[in-house]
């Protein structure tokens, strides 16, 4: 059970990661010194996907850690 939970967390971390780093940003280092005139937008497709998918897989996550910490404890 023990070595089952751990496999999931280790799946789930590492799609949570590629989901991350998948997302564009929406603005660079030049917008915090004033530069970049993007304005913003809304998501769409695949973007909204991406996102949402990030949103679960890290519920997702945090729910497994607890219920790691509270089969061991």
């Amino acid at each position: 059970m023990n070595t089952a939970l751990s496999i999931a967390q280790i799946v789930v971390v590492v799609l949570l990661v590629i989901t991350i780093l998948m997302q564009q940003r929406g603005s660079s280092l030049g917008a915090a010194f004033g530069g970049g005139g993007e304005s913003f937008g809304m998501r769409r497709g695949a973007e909204k996907f991406i996102f949402y998918s990030s949103i679960v897989l890290s519920v997702l996550f945090l729910g497994l850690a607890l219920f790691s910490f509270l089969i061991q404890g």
